[in-house]
């Protein structure tokens, strides 16, 4: 089958919009697929189709945003246009759009003069958008509104919706998106995320001078204000009232950073929180087997990524109690939720994680069990079934026809 993905966001911006794509993608194409990608470019050219790995990225000029940092939308300017090329050029059975945004909603809008089937999946929550406008001086009630009400309007064009969770299904159906939002987990590598029998966590420690013996929680991702980072560094100097070894690893940027830093400082426990900056992706493994627990307080996670990583790496979780983490830490099973901002709460679930080995190991067991649920093979059967399903064009007048192969006489 011959699938085009389209990425508002890709590689290399990090955000779980551009890993679930990514992995999305690269698991399609293990399976024998032919996957296409098209995705902003990193200037104002756009540039021809090549194979990176086993996928063929098609790269749209655009331009960047104040915020968040690095990232870029496409151009509008004859982006219809340059859509309906590069739709008859590939000729998909399916396109599959990751985002309502400016390259998203127009592929959706060419496929549908075309006849092409379309699958489209929402990572939209405005909590995660409102910083990066927040030039408008506009109430946030007022903003969720005007997004919710473009995003349905969008992804109206599109066969079908799917949402990486059932909560992220719900919201996007009571906001007016048309149903049924069916909930289509992003997926996790189980094979490179995985319990530690190799010393992987050992050696992070060493690397960041980090005592073997010391109980350490950590967080991973984007340092920006809705990820409230903030409530585990202010609860480590509490933590380590009963645990005076306590540390917290905090990997990723954004423009929280140095605030962060400074609440360290303020807290006292600055030479207890290691700030790694960003890592590369092939070290990610290593951080969740240095950990004891992870701990998230973000309160706009539809699904998180992170915290199923850690999961898989058989660690309890520490998360708040909003968005979907309440899928994910399940109370007393595999972890404990807090309430947002109660960080003498957050303090008090980390020292009943870090202080007791017995339940840390239980725990770790069932984060197994749970992260289990949401293997990337499940995902990709999934989108398969979903993706057969729509062979018939949905909505169009003009299917495009492909021609037989040279070679074979047959049509893939």
């Amino acid at each position: 089958m011959r699938v085009l993905i389209g990425a508002d966001t890709w590689a290399p911006d990090v955000n779980g919009a551009s890993y679930a794509a990514r992995r999305l993608a690269a698991g399609l194409a293990g399976r024998g697929h032919d996957v296409h990608v098209v995705a902003p470019a990193r200037g104002l050219r756009s540039r021809p189709a090549r194979k990176v790995g086993p996928l063929t990225e098609h790269r749209v000029r655009s331009f960047p945003v104040p915020k968040p940092p690095e990232f870029r939308l496409c151009t509008p300017v004859a982006l219809r246009l340059t859509a309906r090329r590069l739709l008859t050029r590939v000729r998909p059975d399916v396109v599959h759009v990751q985002s309502h945004m400016i390259l998203g909603r127009v592929l959706l809008s060419a496929a549908q003069d075309l006849g092409i089937p379309t699958v489209a999946t929402t990572h939209m929550i405005p909590e995660n958008i409102l910083p990066a406008v927040s030039f408008l001086h506009l109430p946030p009630a007022q903003l969720k509104k005007l997004f919710w009400r473009d995003a349905a309007r969008v992804l109206a064009r599109a066969g079908l919706v799917t949402a990486p969770t059932p909560l992220a299904a719900s919201l996007a159906e009571r906001n007016g998106v048309p149903g049924p939002v069916l909930p289509v987990s992003n997926g996790l590598d189980l094979s490179r995320f995985r319990p530690d029998t190799e010393g992987r966590g050992a050696a992070f420690r060493i690397r960041h001078g980090i005592p073997e013996t010391a109980p350490v929680a950590g967080f991973v991702g984007r340092l920006d204000r809705e990820k409230h980072v903030d409530e585990p560094v202010r609860a480590l100097p509490l933590v380590r009232r009963t645990l005076p070894d306590a540390r917290l690893v905090v990997v990723g940027d954004g423009e929280e950073r140095a605030r962060l830093h400074a609440v360290a400082r303020s807290a006292g426990v600055g030479p207890a929180v290691v700030f790694t900056g960003r890592i590369s992706d092939d070290e990610i493994p290593d951080v969740y087997a240095a950990l004891d627990v992870f701990v998230n307080a973000g309160t706009a996670e539809l699904q998180s990524l992170v915290t199923l990583e850690a999961m898989a790496t058989g660690k309890p979780v520490v998360a708040v109690d909003a968005g979907a983490l309440p899928h994910l830490a399940r109370q007393g099973e595999n972890g404990f939720r807090y309430p947002h901002g109660d960080v003498p709460a957050l303090a008090d679930r980390l020292v009943r994680v870090l202080g007791d080995p017995a339940a840390m190991a239980t725990m770790g067991e069932a984060s197994l069990r749970i992260a289990g649920e949401h293997g990337m093979d499940a995902t990709l059967d999934a989108f398969e079934v979903l993706y057969r399903s729509r062979t018939a064009p949905i909505v169009g007048t003009r299917p495009l026809r492909r021609p037989a192969d040279r070679r074979t006489g047959s049509r893939r």
